[in-house]
């Protein structure tokens, strides 16, 4: 994991990456497609995944060419998702990493598409694990002009840790957040949810198979 120099800082995506949230979407999205004789599968959700949802729903009724609106898809998974998500787990080695930092003293951010709500239920069972984190900033911020793959997220990110962007290392799990941070001056590593095709996130420093190869102690410097 040829980190060098070793980060200061520490971002974070959230979905899928430090929250196993992706399957829930792929299921809601899947029963509603499937409606009309569509399959949501990862040729198509590789180029949705971390975007804003409007563009990812967007992209999907196009794709998919669905009877309905992007509104309409939405309005539907909402309800759908909100009885899924205070059911997420984390991912393999999300939790232990992130501790792993806050004990050397590494600020850490999460910088997620996912809007208020939707958090607030994807972490309402993983409030202490989340409050170790120096700040949070969610899709919906009002700050944030354009959603990822522009590097707004990331910057406004590193802001909040007043932090350089230079300085900061992202993980990441889909091509639009690798793109984001990347156009943020930052590095990247990428861990690919399962189903992803890594050469999709080709782009970023290093691609590893799971948080549990992160080593902390090659990944940052502790203050």
């Amino acid at each position: 994991m040829p980190i060098d120099p070793p980060a200061t800082h520490v971002i974070y995506d959230m979905d899928g990456l430090l929250l196993d949230t992706e399957r829930f979407y792929t299921e809601v999205t899947q029963e509603i497609v499937g409606r009309y004789g569509k399959t949501f599968d990862w040729s198509v959700k590789s180029n949705m995944v971390g975007r804003p949802a409007i563009e990812s729903a967007r992209y999907l009724v196009a794709t998919l060419e669905l009877p309905i609106t992007a509104e309409d898809y939405l309005r539907e998974r909402e309800g759908m998702l909100e009885a899924l998500m205070p059911t997420a787990e984390p991912m393999p080695g999300a939790v232990e990493l992130t501790r792993a930092l806050a004990a050397r003293g590494v600020p850490q951010a999460v910088a997620t598409s996912t809007g208020r709500r939707l958090f607030a239920l994807k972490t309402q069972r993983h409030r202490d694990w989340f409050a170790l984190f120096a700040a949070v900033v969610l899709g919906d911020d009002p700050r944030i002009g354009r959603g990822k793959p522009a590097p707004d997220i990331f910057l406004l990110a590193a802001r909040e840790l007043a932090a350089d962007p230079a300085s900061c290392v992202v993980l990441e799990d889909a091509p639009s957040g690798v793109a984001a941070a990347r156009a943020a001056g930052m590095r990247v590593i990428a861990v690919p949810y399962p189903g992803m095709d890594a050469a999709k996130l080709a782009d970023a420093d290093v691609v590893l198979r799971s948080l549990t190869d992160v080593d902390p102690e090659r990944l940052a410097r502790g203050r």
